[in-house]
Order: C-alpha cells, then sequence, then structure tokens
C-alpha cells in the first residue's frame, strides 16, 4: 500500500453549501450595519435625547461622556473589521474552491 506524500499532507476539504454562504452574507451584512451604528450614532445629537438615558437617570453622566461615546465607536470599528475578514474568507473559500476544481479537471 503506497500513498502519494502529497495527497495525505493536503486534507480534503469540504465546499460550503449555499446555506453556509448566505448565513455568513447575512453575518457580514449584521457585522458591519451594527458597527457603522456604533461609531456614528454616539456622535449624533439624537445621543443625548434618546429615551435610552431616561430609564437609568443615574448613568446621565456616563452616558454624555466622551470617553463612553469613544468606546462605543471602537466597538463598531472592530465590528466593520469583522465584517471585512469575514468578506476575505468568503471570497478565498470561493478562489480556493475554483482552484481545486480545475485542478481536478486537469488530471
Amino acid at each position: 500500500m503506497t500513498t502519494d506524500p502529497q495527497s495525505a499532507a493536503v486534507p480534503e476539504t469540504r465546499r460550503a453549501s449555499w446555506p453556509s454562504k448566505l448565513l455568513s452574507l447575512v453575518f457580514v451584512i449584521f457585522c458591519f450595519d451594527v458597527g457603522v451604528f456604533l461609531v456614528v450614532f454616539p456622535w449624533l445629537d439624537y445621543w443625548e435625547t434618546n429615551s435610552l438615558a431616561a430609564y437609568a437617570p443615574w448613568l446621565a453622566d456616563m452616558w454624555g461622556n466622551p470617553y463612553f461615546r469613544g468606546a462605543l465607536s471602537g466597538l463598531g470599528l472592530v465590528n466593520i473589521y469583522i465584517s471585512f475578514l469575514e468578506i476575505v474568507r468568503l471570497i478565498r473559500g470561493q478562489v480556493e474552491s475554483q482552484l481545486k476544481m480545475t485542478d481536478r479537471g486537469s488530471e
């Protein structure tokens, strides 16, 4: 029984199904939207007058603090970064699967 060292080193990967790709795309859109919201909304005038601050008046000092707003904007940037990483992962997976298909077709 002989084994090819190259085929043993490269594990066989399955292609992602379309529901998996669709779910990843929804995740990308969700992360990007939440990220943009968190980056922009804390710096708008509406931030000071929203009803969420009225439910917890003891948090009013923190709510208006620029450091708190900056922290929320930082979380928004992290969400946007995650969405871009997920897009790269999706594209890389498509390119790799197409390359494998052409390699199998040329054998």
